[in-house]
């Protein structure tokens, strides 16, 4: 019977064989979620024999992230900004730089008096952005929306399993909140150009949705469509928050050029890139 530690190099090894990236890492993530432990409790527990039972999910694992499969489509969950997640290829795979994001909006939100504000969550995908909202800032009113009736599902069971009372609505974009207002609008749209996304890697093409990937051949084509259409919906003194592509900031800017935005952040992420915008009006 091998143990933790021998198991764990048979199974970077295979990985590294199959062209993975950071295959000792996803060696650790697949041994520690089929042993019902966290990553950092190995390292304690290296000469610990693994049961045959554990290792025919860590065969079953190293099967399917061998195809290139994310490890978060194969566990089927995953922990974002205090919440825990279920996710499946209906939905986009939730990104640390959304988790950035959130800490960004937070910092400004905490300074709010949020009774009685309304947050909307547009194009919600698993829900990680609205569901993150009100659980941390209960007070709020938050409403999220998507294209996807399958996204929906997936958003509305973790819902529940986070135990946050949320609004969700079903249609493209702005069209499910006609003759609403909003305070708080976040949106993480599809922002990835046409060639960009022939150029990702085949964990992403293969199995992530298109449709929550490609915003046209710019992928600028949901920003532009917000630039227009956003203004009915906002109630005085609205914040809005949008991930974006990065080296985007420069055209995004352009997009939002009218004088009705009072204020016009790009902000980067943690490498440096063009990742977040934020908007405000008087």
């Amino acid at each position: 019977m091998k143990t933790i530690q021998e198991i764990i190099q048979l199974t970077t090894s295979y990985l590294q064989e199959k062209g993975i990236p950071k295959p000792r890492r996803d060696a650790e993530e697949m041994v520690a979620f089929a042993l019902g432990k966290k990553r950092i409790d190995l390292y304690v527990e290296f000469d610990r024999p693994v049961q045959e039972e554990e290792l025919q999910k860590i065969r079953e694992f190293m099967k399917r992230r061998s195809k290139h499969e994310p490890l978060e489509y194969i566990f089927g969950k995953v922990e974002f900004f205090g919440c825990m997640l279920h996710i499946t290829p209906d939905v986009l795979i939730p990104r640390q730089e959304t988790e950035v994001l959130l800490y960004f909006a937070s910092k400004i939100l905490e300074k709010m008096d949020l009774q009685g504000k309304k947050a909307w969550d547009v194009c919600c995908g698993a829900g990680c952005i609205g569901l993150s909202i009100k659980k941390k800032f209960p007070m709020l009113e938050v409403s999220l929306s998507d294209l996807s009736i399958p996204a929906l599902e997936i958003a509305k069971k973790n819902a529940i399993e986070n135990q946050v009372d949320v609004e969700f609505l079903q249609g493209d974009l702005l069209s499910p909140f006609l003759g609403k207002k909003v305070d708080i609008f976040f949106c993480n749209p599809p922002y990835v150009s046409s060639s960009e996304y022939a150029a990702l890697d085949p964990g992403v093409k293969n199995y992530e949705p298109k449709h929550a990937i490609v915003g046209g051949d710019s992928g600028l084509a949901f920003y532009e469509r917000l630039a227009i259409e956003l203004p009915l919906y906002l109630n005085p003194g609205a914040k809005i928050f949008f991930e974006i592509g990065k080296d985007q900031g420069k055209s995004i800017i352009e997009i939002f050029s009218s004088p009705f935005w009072k204020t016009k952040v790009v902000e980067k992420d943690w490498s440096g890139h063009d990742r977040f915008f934020f908007l405000e009006i008087e």
